[in-house]
């Protein structure tokens, strides 16, 4: 296949993405999907922001006419990239709350071919979706694990999801076309494709990204009225350890809310580990304190694991190199 745009048969390719949603992913995303070959079309219900995005390469505007609703708001007079029709894949860059509404708003206009997201939650968008009446079979569920503690299309980069997991989330109604063609997507991003159902996303994204996010929040609020000596001891473990709790407070409260329960189970299982460290630490029984070196110990196992499972690592999966148009995207099932 010859032309801009990336192909996984030769039947279908992506040539054409609208994304709805100019912060740091949409506009990552649309800097990735730009420097592919793939022309890309922006929205946002802040004019600025997408102003920002397309002022830092990462597509146009769509057109009044094709988004002048639904709280999204564009630019007049300025014509899809691609002329007429709808996107090959419309990309649903929002918080957890708007995802499905703008799903339904945007299915309902015919934006797209196909659909995805990049929420970190999906087995209650997905009911969600369903209840409200949306495609399902357009829908293809997804998550990039990707971020900074810097949020807007400012902080946005195309090398955002270089060689980072992307869970695309396979469900009943979903056509193998419509598998392939966000895989296509998500390999021109860069990023490593990893397919696993909603729930285990969930209990996964809790474990390894949300409940961590709640620890680190929780501790570095213990420093919001510190005294000054405090500060001036610390160094770069405390904001090693505290580095994402400088995430949007906003967006995060929508994270936790949608993933209640599998949040919940983690921070649980936790708390009772430091209650279990609180009670020898104030017991003074020897017998009691010797046990703190086997939370440590687990700690250090843990920490082992997962520097190992990092990209790159020995003995870990490698990303794929990233080319203009990948016939094979790489896939890691989970």
């Amino acid at each position: 296949m010859s032309g801009s745009g990336t192909s996984t048969t030769p039947g279908w390719a992506v040539r054409k993405v609208t994304v709805i949603g100019c912060g740091l992913i949409g506009t990552s995303v649309g800097l990735a999907l730009r420097r592919a070959g793939v022309r890309v079309a922006l929205a946002d219900r802040d004019p600025r922001a997408v102003a920002t995005a397309v002022s830092r390469g990462a597509g146009v505007p769509l057109p009044a006419g094709a988004a002048s609703d639904g709280g999204v708001t564009q630019e007049a007079g300025v014509g899809v990239p691609w002329g007429s029709g709808p996107a090959d894949v419309v990309v649903i860059a929002t918080p957890p709350s708007a995802v499905v509404p703008m799903l339904r708003w945007a299915q309902a206009r015919g934006l797209g071919v196909l659909y995805t997201d990049v929420a970190s939650v999906k087995a209650r968008l997905l009911a969600e979706a369903e209840a409200a009446g949306c495609d399902l079979g357009s829908f293809v569920p997804g998550h990039p694990m990707a971020g900074r503690e810097s949020s807007g299309p400012g902080a946005a980069s195309a090398d955002l999801f270089e060689g980072r997991p992307w869970a695309v989330c396979h469900h009943p109604a979903l056509s193998p076309h419509a598998v392939r063609a966000v895989t296509t997507l998500v390999s021109a991003c860069g990023a490593r494709v990893v397919a696993m159902g909603a729930e285990d996303h969930d209990r996964a994204a809790a474990a390894v990204s949300h409940a961590p996010h709640v620890v680190s929040s929780t501790l570095a609020a213990r420093f919001a009225g510190a005294g000054e000596a405090a500060l001036i001891l610390a160094g770069r473990g405390l904001l090693d350890v505290t580095r994402v709790a400088g995430g949007p407070s906003g967006l995060w409260c929508d994270i936790l809310e949608h993933n209640a329960e599998p949040v919940a189970d983690v921070l649980e299982a936790v708390a009772g580990d430091l209650d279990s460290v609180v009670a020898a630490l104030r017991s003074g029984d020897p017998a009691r304190l010797a046990a703190l070196t086997d939370v440590l110990g687990a700690g250090n196992a843990g920490r082992s694991r997962i520097v190992r499972s990092w990209p790159g690592a020995s003995g870990a999966p490698r990303p794929p190199v990233r080319r203009r148009q990948d016939p094979a995207p790489q896939t890691y099932s989970v």
